[in-house]
């Protein structure tokens, strides 16, 4: 069981979770970068380059 760093919910992660998967809380909505076995950060968020 993980906590989402950003409202506190738990989360509870499936047991094929990989690090670097990204997952959305089901409470808040924020998407969360997987880290470790239970632990989790908010995931960066992509910028765009305008096609440079």
């Amino acid at each position: 069981m993980a906590e989402c760093p950003v409202c506190g919910a738990d989360i509870t992660l499936a047991a094929d979770t990989e690090d670097g998967e990204i997952i959305a809380c089901d409470e808040c909505g924020s998407e969360l970068e997987v880290t470790g076995k239970d632990s989790l950060q908010e995931a960066p968020q992509e910028e765009e380059d305008w096609g440079e």
